[in-house]
């Protein structure tokens, strides 16, 4: 049984899929690709520590409803997803469907490496623990800010919600990235959504 960490690319783009493993089988990885998320589902068989590379804007299958179907099966393996076309509420689904990490184009090869490295080193990196003590340390207004981001609201739609300034959102919302201990906006919400944040269930959240 292979030792090799696995990184399952999945694009309906050849001239990526080929340059994603170039780059991957340099770093030493086992890469296995995929032109559609069927023929990944029809092929998948880790042998070992592995991770999922897709895109989300595929024809058929795209790459959220490839995590969806996924999360049927039960087991999901650690998925990255990339998109060109990403937003927030994107984002807020991406992590509640279970993706390890969230993407946007264009890339830097570090920053796809770091997330691949970390997605396998740690399958969950956050200990619930530790975000629930993080979450405690918010303000009142600072934890209604991070409420309307993993409801996928925008800094504007935040502001024109809470009554205050779009200057005043961004402000909070770089105090809660900075007491969250988060690098990124999808960061934050999968820290969020894994140590069991839920907006809707939270009086004047929506």
């Amino acid at each position: 049984m292979s030792q090799e960490p696995e990184v399952h690319v999945v694009d309906d783009d050849a001239a990526v899929l080929d340059s994603l493993g170039a780059l991957l089988e340099a770093e030493g990885f086992a890469v296995q690709t995929y032109a559609s998320a069927r023929a990944f589902l029809d092929a998948f068989q880790p042998s070992g520590p592995c991770c999922v590379i897709s895109d989300v804007r595929m024809p058929g299958m795209d790459g959220l409803e490839l995590l969806a179907k996924l999360g049927e099966q039960g087991g999901i393996p650690p998925v990255i997803l990339i998109t060109g076309h990403g937003d927030i509420p994107m984002a807020v689904q991406a992590m509640k469907l279970g993706a390890r990490d969230f993407i946007e184009k264009p890339w830097q090869s570090d920053q796809l490496l770091r997330a691949i490295r970390e997605t396998l080193a740690v399958c969950a990196p956050y200990a619930p623990g530790d975000v629930w003590a993080r979450l405690q340390d918010l303000t009142a207004r600072e934890r209604e800010v991070l409420d309307k981001l993993v409801l996928g609201r925008s800094n504007k739609g935040i502001a024109r919600e809470l009554g205050i300034s779009p200057r005043t959102v961004e402000i909070h919302r770089a105090r809660v990235m900075e007491k969250m201990q988060a690098t990124s906006l999808a960061q934050l919400v999968r820290m969020a959504v894994l140590s069991g944040v839920d907006p809707e269930a939270r009086p004047n959240a929506r």
